[in-house]
């Protein structure tokens, strides 16, 4: 299965590839089988253990292009780079059932659903009978309405999170899924605030509490600029270099970014401090 719950002592990178013309920090860069594979040829000389595809973006105010466009995008880039790197496991970034069909049958090794399952009814149980990794994310509403998805009640964001992953979970596992397929992922940046994001940054120990193995993508993110006051996508490393050092201290198992090569060294040395501190 190739599941992050088998590795070793860091957590392992899972580099982005985006193969889109608007994903909110590289769109364009990537939308061609050849530059494709140009990208996860480097990403994998960097470090990275995974390479999440996604062909369909998930940003604020981004329109769903539907599946017969996400396929066009994404299948001549997964083929290529599959074909190329047949060790590598490949990820796709899909929340719709005949994306994660096809992606499978061209050699995808997981599925990573922003809706963890709610978008498309048909999701899960495909992932039951496919047995694959499924990086099962919290989030609320979609790309158009998440932003005002923000209030958690009087529990707060972090028991609330905590909620709502075991409820799609318990979804997950009446569908037929295992608990051994599963990967959560908190969701940073996501119906939360910049605040709420901190807050679950700063709890990813209560977020593991269920044995679960933990994905953690805050790369480039608004919240970080916000922090940082930095506009720019691509100068927020630093930043996401912060946070992918605090998910090592945490044991989190799996780091999703942008920056592969700088957050590989990043999460090789804070490793190393954490041995000698254990």
């Amino acid at each position: 299965m190739r599941h992050p719950a088998c590795w070793g002592h860091r957590p392992a990178v899972m580099g982005v590839i985006n193969i889109t013309p608007d994903s909110f920090s590289d769109g364009g860069r990537f939308n061609r089988a050849d530059l494709a594979l140009n990208e996860a040829s480097r990403q994998i000389r960097d470090g990275a253990q995974v390479l999440d595809l996604g062909a369909q973006s998930t940003r604020p105010g981004a329109v769903d292009v539907g599946a017969e466009e996400e396929l066009s995008r994404l299948l001549p880039c997964l083929e290529s780079i599959r074909a190329a790197h047949p060790q590598v496991i490949l990820s796709v970034d899909t929340f719709l059932e005949s994306v994660a069909r096809a992606a499978l049958q061209a050699g995808a090794d997981w599925i990573n659903d922003v809706s963890g399952g709610r978008r498309d009814p048909a999701m899960l149980p495909l992932v039951a009978d496919a047995g694959c990794p499924y990086v099962l994310m919290h989030s609320r509403g979609d790309s158009q309405t998440m932003d005002n998805c923000t209030d958690y009640g009087d529990q707060g964001v972090v028991a609330g999170v905590l909620q709502e992953l075991r409820l799609s979970t318990d979804r997950a596992l009446q569908a037929g899924l295992s608990r051994e397929q599963l990967i959560w992922d908190p969701g940073l940046g996501f119906a939360k605030t910049t605040e709420q994001n901190l807050l679950l940054i700063s709890h990813l120990e209560a977020l593991q509490q269920d044995g679960i193995p933990l994905l953690l993508g805050p790369s480039r993110k608004r919240f970080i600029g916000a922090v940082l006051d930095q506009p720019l996508a691509k100068a927020r490393i630093w930043g996401t270099a912060a946070v992918c050092a605090r998910a090592v201290e945490a044991g989190i198992h799996v780091v999703r970014v942008h920056d592969v090569g700088p957050i590989s060294q990043v999460v090789t040395m804070a490793a190393a401090v954490a041995r000698q501190g254990s």
